[in-house]
């Protein structure tokens, strides 16, 4: 192996040493342009692909706008316990709440919330910020469930429950979703971001605390994820995802944030729940939350830090530089959030190469939506 080595270094310093000054030129430009793409697209999404504020002449979505300007729920605070078996009013008890995030679980799934509590949950401040997270459960099956549920609840103070008359049809994760949304706008409404996500998520706060700190506009119309686009909507009636042309005519759903990890600044959480009234088609949730942005005039924000429902494999430098990774076990949770905690900072090398290989797989992503977004407007 050692003599296989040898050789393959004297062959590559052999016909290094060979190469002509226009040889290495154009490998050094190379290299420089692999670097510039690699890091500089950053630079290209944060600055050249923000949303542009939009003027509204659609009068249905100045209508939506405006009711969401309007919306007031704080009357209906104490006849809530209908719609929310564990309603936990006090929760947002901060008024000066910077970040709060909402974790989508199943009532059974207790030891991964016991997962997320340990690891990448447990912090209150961001740069000196406040942040909170609490978990969203749908309704339970039984009542010993259920009161498992209330004693999870008393025990850690950090669980919403929403009850969904449809809870086990395809309406139930939109019907959750709308439910989310108003408990945020009623018990929440001075949040000034929201992150929804899911409890098989790492989520790294710290990092999306730092991103929307250094937001170079102001946080209103915020709808930023990993952007789903031109995906065609189900056609086949046999299937149980089947959506209507009647429902909806276009060729593609509109675009979306994928489900595993979004963030919504305070009005678009107000603006996408007055829409929610008016969308009728049976979608997935993040689906849903996008026909409703759509109706409220908010195009979402793309961001490759978000993994989408890739798994990202774990380099610690990597995870620094990632918003989220998807489909993450508890025990891989714990292994990430002890060397995350520890604080070490990644030597020159390591941090070149964790970025490179992190980047690298965003970087692919942006290039399939840069792809997308000039198809976009060629169709247009």
């Amino acid at each position: 192996m050692q003599l296989y080595s040898f050789l393959f270094r004297l062959m590559l310093q052999c016909c290094l040493c060979k190469l002509r000054t226009h040889q290495w030129c154009f490998l050094l430009f190379n290299v420089l342009l692999f670097h510039a793409l690699l890091f500089g697209a950053d630079f290209v999404e944060e600055y050249l692909l923000q949303p542009t504020p939009g003027i509204y002449t659609d009068i249905a979505v100045v209508d939506v706008r405006e009711k969401a300007r309007k919306l007031d729920l704080s009357n209906v605070r104490g006849n809530m316990s209908l719609a929310y078996p564990i309603s936990n009013p006090a929760a947002c008890r901060n008024s000066n709440l910077f970040l709060l995030t909402l974790v989508f679980s199943s009532p059974a799934n207790i030891s991964q919330r016991d997962a997320v509590r340990r690891t990448w949950a447990n912090q209150t401040l961001i740069q000196g910020f406040p942040v909170q997270l609490l978990f969203f459960l749908g309704s339970s099956q039984t009542s010993d469930a259920q009161e498992a549920l209330m004693r999870e609840s008393a025990n850690h103070g950090d669980m919403v429950q929403g009850h969904a008359v449809a809870d086990l049809s395809l309406l139930g994760p939109t019907e959750r979703m709308v439910l989310a949304l108003r408990w945020v706008i009623t018990f929440c409404p001075l949040a000034r971001f929201v992150l929804l996500t899911k409890d098989s998520v790492f989520v790294n706060l710290p990092a999306i605390g730092g991103y929307l700190l250094g937001l170079h506009r102001h946080p209103e119309d915020l709808y930023l994820g990993r952007v789903i686009q031109r995906e065609s909507p189900n056609r086949d009636p046999s299937n149980p995802g089947y959506l209507s042309p009647v429902l909806y005519p276009d060729k593609y759903l509109p675009e979306y944030c994928d489900e595993t990890a979004y963030v919504l600044s305070q009005d678009v959480v107000r603006k996408v729940y007055v829409a929610s009234a008016a969308v009728h088609a049976p979608v997935p949730a993040d689906v849903f939350v996008g026909l409703c942005a759509q109706k409220a005039g908010v195009a979402p924000t793309h961001s490759a830090r978000f993994s989408g429902d890739k798994h990202i494999r774990y380099n610690i430098c990597c995870y620094r530089y990632m918003f989220s990774s998807a489909a993450m076990g508890s025990n891989e949770l714990e292994t990430v959030w002890a060397d995350l905690r520890q604080g070490g900072r990644c030597s020159l090398l390591q941090t070149y190469y964790g970025l490179v290989s992190c980047k690298a797989l965003t970087y692919l992503d942006k290039l399939s939506f840069f792809n997308s977004q000039g198809q976009t407007e060629a169709h247009g």
